[in-house]
């Protein structure tokens, strides 16, 4: 299994969800922990992208360390806005 560990980003996305969404997002955090190359955001990118409800979580596995960092979760709109941001 792997560890978590966030993005200093991290905090701003999550808090702004509601608590229902909270709870999605960190069962879905869990399964990725156990299984996280599931999804690649596109082609030639280091990031995973997986999906909590209609909410999108991105995040990077590092096997060197054992670790899956996670950079983003929101919505549809507010994940097209992120990755247009970021790439």
């Amino acid at each position: 299994m792997f560890v978590e560990s966030f993005d200093e980003d991290w905090p701003k996305y999550f808090e702004a969800l509601d608590s229902v969404t909270k709870e999605r997002v960190v069962k879905k955090i869990r399964k990725i922990l156990e299984y996280p190359k599931k999804r690649h955001m596109g082609k030639n990118t280091r990031f995973f992208v997986d999906e909590a409800g209609q909410h999108r979580i991105t995040y990077r596995v590092f096997d060197e360390s054992n670790q899956v960092r996670f950079y983003f979760v929101g919505d549809h709109k507010q994940y097209e806005k992120w990755y247009s941001s970021y790439f």
